[in-house]
């Protein structure tokens, strides 16, 4: 009453919404001596009809009642709302008592394993979220609780095994324990970690109160470590960019190639010109000629086919050539 949400402490589940809703949890020594009050308000789904009940907490003290020795077991085969009706827990403290046997036992918290990190289990075969218990007593614990610790039975556990415990039988008609996660809790013998502070090296003497700088603190010129942070990338960048244009543009090898093969073509050029302005006999090879076989006379080569002939030739006469050791040199 009076806040959005419940208490930390305190949980609520319901499985469906026709099913029992549970509220529980184990409230903290902060909660002792102020009562909670819960607010419920409920409405009828049929004819909207609405109630609200108030659910006063008294939380006391267990001062009175100490409990030392406490033992928190896994339950695997139980969900939490399962374990909270009166008549289970009843049997689950009942079994807890014949293997401890203690004068006075009493269930301490109730947590769900989903609440301990645990995983959503799956729809099958009814399998179950498990639940962690946890109870106290005033009496040490028995040997079978114990038997849990010793060096064999943890070397099971480490192996994803069961270990060997002679109590679980009277647990195993109702309740299946995993053994392996069973924690034994014996306040008589904490030692309180609380240490007194030695002031030294790494503690501030205690100054006062804290006293903020006047308005008088004269301001700092940022202008000069301004420029300083933006010109010397700048003239880093700049000369980078120089050296790259002048790698580009000055120092490129196709201007030479474009310039070679100029000088080619005008060469080529004019030679041709060269060629059709000289009057010079014609070659044998566009004089008549006999075929070797039949004897007949063949014609000489057209003159467009002897200009075509001359072209290749000049071609070829200007085509780069790799001359190897011992070859001629071109033009021998």
């Amino acid at each position: 009453m009076g806040y959005p949400d419940r208490p930390g402490w305190l949980r609520y589940i319901q499985r469906t919404p026709y099913s029992d809703g549970v509220l529980y949890g184990s409230p903290t020594l902060e909660n002792v001596g102020k009562p909670t009050i819960i607010e419920i308000t409920a409405y009828n789904r049929r004819t909207f009809e609405t109630a609200r009940h108030n659910l006063i907490i008294n939380i006391m003290s267990a001062e009175d009642f100490p409990l030392p020795y406490q033992a928190e077991f896994f339950i695997r085969n139980m969900n939490v709302e399962e374990m909270l009706a009166s008549e289970v827990l009843g049997d689950f403290l009942g079994a807890v008592k014949n293997v401890w046997q203690p004068e006075r036992l009493n269930a301490i918290n109730i947590t769900s394993a989903l609440d301990r990190g645990g995983r959503v289990p799956l729809p099958i075969n009814d399998m179950k979220e498990g639940v962690y218990v946890m109870v106290g007593a005033d009496v040490p614990f028995s040997s079978c609780l114990r038997e849990v610790e010793n060096p064999q039975n943890q070397l099971r556990c480490s192996q994803e095994m069961e270990p060997l415990i002679t109590c679980d039988k009277k647990f195993r008609t109702q309740f299946h324990i995993d053994w392996c996660k069973i924690s034994l809790v014996d306040n008589t013998k904490q030692v309180s970690t609380f240490q007194e502070v030695i002031r030294g090296e790494g503690i501030l003497p205690d100054g006062g109160e804290y006293k903020p700088p006047s308005d008088t603190l004269k301001s700092r010129d940022y202008y000069s470590d301004f420029l300083v942070t933006l010109a010397v990338p700048s003239a880093v960048a700049l000369v980078l960019f120089l050296i790259l244009a002048y790698i580009m543009c000055c120092r490129r090898e196709g201007v030479i190639q474009l310039v070679h093969h100029s000088a080619i073509q005008k060469s080529t050029k004019e030679l041709r010109d060269l060629s059709k302005n000289r009057e010079i006999a014609w070659p044998l090879s566009t004089l008549p000629v006999f075929h070797p076989v039949t004897g007949e006379v063949v014609a000489p080569l057209p003159a467009d086919a002897y200009d075509h002939t001359m072209k290749w030739a000049v071609g070829r006469a200007h085509q780069p050539r790799l001359v190897g050791k011992g070859d001629p040199f071109p033009g021998e």
